[in-house]
């Protein structure tokens, strides 16, 4: 079973969830689209590791969290439904929100233990002011607690409260897999080697990850094998575009960038490495398994024997 890829990236509006492959965008228009809004609800919940997490439905709660997923000039309006009793919220990066939508203490924005609170998250398109282009909203972003022990939420942050959020603009292309890596202090997505997680797809697949950090911690981001233009797309916009190309990245606290590949380009299937590049943190078990399996879903030669011994490493 190849797991990890998000469900639901629908077009134009919004897509959430965890799972399937996501549905394919409709050609594109930005003249003649109009933002939608959409409504979801969301659940804090205790998970049986002791993490906290958020889900899409009760008993679904996750860690890292669901992909939120918009679209420049969207609206997602979300019923935080917090079944813990703690003081949590949930805050963004990357959109616009009123005071009220912070989710911060500061400005008495946080669910009480069983309370349920509306956020709501708006983005826009690029737009001219005074001859300049300002920008929009596109970009790799991600949403985390900020209330949880302290009045930045750093023990949510601690326990799971975190996930990705992307805001699309009209065209970008889709993915057929797509991944949240989260290096938290001294761990990814809460877990150390050899319980990391270990990401899958299929030889030629287009994959999407989106790397995310929290913590007290520096780290880069590292993955064997494969590039990206370092830039909002990963993308070049061309054979002369100057953008840097990178196969590792800096991931430091509150940081977050994403990018696609197609999965063993150039290098072909197998159990390829994903890791800190701090000497002492990929020791200390930050570092995870993507494998790239045979186009027909079947594992390739030697993949079992490298995944054997990462487990033993």
């Amino acid at each position: 079973m190849l797991a990890g890829a998000a469900v639901g990236v629908v077009a134009p509006a919004i897509g959430v969830g965890l799972g399937a492959a996501p549905a394919a965008a409709a050609p594109g228009n930005r003249r003649q689209r109009q933002g939608e809004t959409r409504r979801i609800t969301m659940y804090a919940e205790e998970l049986p590791s002791g993490d906290i997490g958020y889900g899409l439905r009760p008993g679904g709660a996750t860690v890292p969290g669901p992909v939120l997923e918009m679209y420049e000039g969207d609206t997602l309006e979300i019923d935080l439904v917090n079944n813990t009793d703690h003081r949590l919220s949930i805050h963004p990066h990357g959109v616009d929100y009123s005071v009220d939508s912070d989710g911060s203490p500061m400005n008495a924005s946080f669910n009480l233990p069983g309370e349920t609170k509306r956020y709501v998250w708006r983005t826009r398109e690029p737009f001219k002011r005074n001859g300049v282009w300002m920008p929009g909203s596109a970009g790799y972003w991600h949403y985390h607690d900020h209330a949880m022990g302290t009045p930045h939420g750093t023990q949510g942050l601690v326990r799971g409260l975190y996930g990705a959020l992307i805001v699309r603009r009209e065209g970008d292309l889709l993915p057929d897999r797509q991944f949240t890596v989260v290096f938290n202090g001294m761990h990814i997505n809460n877990r150390m080697a050899p319980h990391t997680p270990m990401f899958e797809a299929r030889h030629g697949e287009r994959v999407e990850f989106v790397a995310i950090g929290h913590g007290d911690f520096f780290h880069t981001f590292h993955l064997h094998a494969h590039r990206w233009a370092d830039n909002r797309t990963g993308f070049l916009s061309g054979p002369d575009d100057p953008t840097p190309v990178v196969d590792n990245k800096d991931l430091n606290p509150g940081s977050s960038f994403g990018f696609q590949v197609i999965a063993g380009e150039g290098v072909g299937p197998g159990a390829w490495m994903y890791h800190c590049h701090v000497q002492n943190h990929s020791d200390q078990g930050m570092a995870g398994i993507f494998l790239v399996r045979n186009a027909d879903g079947s594992m390739p030669p030697g993949a079992q024997d490298a995944i054997d011994r990462f487990h033993n490493h």
